[in-house]
């Protein structure tokens, strides 16, 4: 299956990077960004174009979720499969003749980062079951872990994942910034921050929680409060805390 990936950011990086360590040949990167497309081929050894879209048989759209309709017009070849790689969008926003799909992987990326792509699991949706077949058996040879879905459910996927790692890291960032301003280095944290990651391994994260709000101790808030400056901290700090303790009210 001759395969082209379309993009030149973080997933379209580690998706082609995942192909060729995997021995998927991808004969062509797509994008608009020449710098970071010739940096990609360099690396791994993919031609890329900015100009001139290579017939495929398979195009994977890795860009963002407010330019995949538009990328999707690019595609002029009727018999071809086409897949996007959001959590969020519906096969329906690809626009064009041919067979469409979603190729969605529940992973955070960046390019600087590197990751065991085998643990990082596949949601496929496809048109037709031939189609579903044959995407199923690629992201396989990536990841131990794929199955079908469809949107619906990747839609609550991808909700679920934003609580789950974006709003988390948004928290490490604030974190930073309380540490910077007082001189901590941010490195204190890093031990807490990683066994509040191993618990949830072994527990559920609601049995795992700890803290001065699942223990209602009221002293320790207000201490907390009064040393807030910042008014988007306060918010953050309160609206926290009113939820954690909702969720353990007795």
């Amino acid at each position: 299956m001759k395969t082209v990936i379309i993009g030149s950011g973080n997933v379209a990086y580690h998706l082609a990077k995942a192909f060729t360590q995997n021995n998927i040949e991808v004969s062509q990167i797509f994008g608009r960004n020449e710098t970071e497309l010739k940096k990609i081929s360099e690396e791994l050894n993919i031609p890329f174009s900015s100009k001139k879209l290579l017939e495929a048989d398979f195009y994977l759209i890795a860009v963002s979720d407010s330019s995949v309709e538009k990328v999707s017009e690019f595609i002029q070849k009727d018999d071809a499969l086409v897949a996007h790689t959001s959590g969020s969008l519906p096969m329906e926003v690809l626009k064009g003749n041919y067979r469409k799909a979603s190729f969605y992987p529940l992973q955070t990326f960046s390019k600087t980062k590197s990751l065991d792509y085998s643990k990082i699991p596949f949601f496929i949706e496809a048109d037709n079951q031939i189609d579903e077949k044959s995407l199923l058996e690629l992201a396989s040879i990536i990841s131990q872990n794929v199955e079908t879905s469809d949107y619906e459910r990747r839609i609550y996927i991808h909700l679920t994942a934003v609580f789950a790692c974006n709003f988390v890291n948004h928290l490490f960032a604030r974190a930073k910034e309380i540490s910077d301003s007082q001189d901590l280095p941010f490195e204190y944290f890093i031990p807490l921050i990683d066994e509040t990651v191993e618990k949830i391994h072994h527990l559920e994260p609601k049995l795992a929680q700890t803290g001065p709000a699942v223990r209602s101790d009221e002293r320790v808030l207000k201490l907390h409060e009064n040393l807030i400056n910042d008014e988007e901290h306060l918010k953050i700090y309160q609206l926290m805390n009113e939820s954690i303790k909702k969720m353990y009210k007795k």
